[in-house]
């Protein structure tokens, strides 16, 4: 949908016109519940969350800025509705089974790949689990999602250098995660390539 249209929803929406909010939903909930999920790792509390989200947003709409993207503003409720979640949450060990995260365009190539490739792409995702959450959501928002530096600052909530910072930190300690689960090979072919 051309961001033009998404404007028009949104202002068509703080009229009150629940359609124009039902169909913002619409194009939305997917790719946000998927983000909240690679969030949380728990269907029910990622579903609670994007409801959460949702009723959020359309009670602060009138305080949304068309100059921005709708999704973005969507993102950082949801994100600071995640951290509020993980707060509550007593810490536990991460859940090695990973094969949730993959997306429908994963499962038509999860057939053509190699056993090895499935097992560097269980140990990414697990590594990007160990991270902090805001250099996991920094790292979900840029590789997952596409956002730019800006939306992701705009979502979190700091300057768009700091995600830069928060991307380079991430990336160094994922190669230094797998490089301790993979071993000095991997390293000197990952130095090479």
């Amino acid at each position: 949908m051309a961001r033009s249209e998404e404007v028009r929803l949104v202002f068509r929406a703080k009229r009150g016109e629940t359609e124009a909010f039902r169909e913002l939903v619409d194009l939305h909930k997917d790719r946000l519940f998927g983000f909240v999920w690679r969030m949380l790792r728990d269907h029910h509390e990622a579903e609670d969350v994007c409801q959460n989200t949702f009723v959020r947003a359309y009670e602060s709409l009138h305080s949304y800025s068309e100059a921005f993207a709708f999704s973005t503003w969507l993102y950082t409720i949801a994100y600071r509705v995640c951290l509020n979640t993980l707060r509550k949450k007593r810490p536990r060990a991460a859940d090695l089974d990973l094969s949730a995260l993959r997306t429908s365009d994963d499962d038509a190539l999860a057939v053509a790949e190699s056993e090895e490739a499935r097992r560097l792409r269980r140990l990414v995702w697990s590594a990007v689990e160990r991270l902090s959450a805001p250099q996991k959501s920094a790292v979900l928002l840029f590789y997952r999602e596409g956002k730019s530096c800006q939306e992701i600052g705009l979502v979190l909530g700091i300057p768009p250098v700091t995600v830069k910072s928060h991307l380079h930190r991430a990336r160094a300690r994922l190669k230094d995660l797998l490089a301790a689960e993979l071993g000095d090979e991997w390293r000197a072919e990952y130095l090479a390539g």
